[in-house]
């Protein structure tokens, strides 16, 4: 007894499923050059990633940077910003080494994060370890909170 290959479609379609298969592979291909991009962009947002946080007296930037030369990294702080720009850089590829997938990206970079409040910037401390950048911004002295004392006469 033969097996016959069982499909909804009629007779007259069977010789398109080739054509259909490669359409299937052919989108494929054109999403992974464009759809990927947009997806890594959307997804997984702006490079690097950063944390901001605050306590009463500093402010607190962290920044996953991992594959960067702490030595090409550049901080400054105009007014209420803070600038980070730096360059990611991969090592060259091997001469006939075929990549299935690419995702990590090189290049420069640049963010400016706005910190709405003032620092005093000369106090300003950077540290990096294991790939994260974490700067500590001094709140400027008059921001800080200062406990004042009701004195009685008499």
């Amino acid at each position: 007894m033969a097996i016959i290959r069982w499909s909804e479609r009629p007779s007259a379609w069977q010789g398109f499923e080739e054509l259909e298969r490669l359409q299937q592979e052919m989108n494929r291909l054109f999403s992974s050059y464009t759809g990927d991009k947009v997806r890594r962009t959307v997804g997984f947002g702006v490079f690097p990633p950063m944390n901001v946080s605050e306590d009463a007296d500093k402010l607190y930037v962290r920044a996953e940077l991992p594959g960067v030369n702490p030595e090409e990294i550049d901080i400054s702080v105009e007014g209420d910003n803070l600038t980070l720009r730096g360059e990611r850089r991969l090592p060259e590829s091997q001469p006939g080494v075929n990549y299935h997938r690419r995702e990590r990206e090189a290049g420069r970079f640049r963010r400016v994060i706005s910190l709405n409040t003032k620092i005093n910037a000369d106090a300003v401390d950077a540290h990096f370890k294991n790939g994260v950048l974490e700067i500590t911004l001094p709140k400027a002295e008059e921001l800080k909170p200062r406990q004042i004392t009701v004195k009685t006469s008499g």
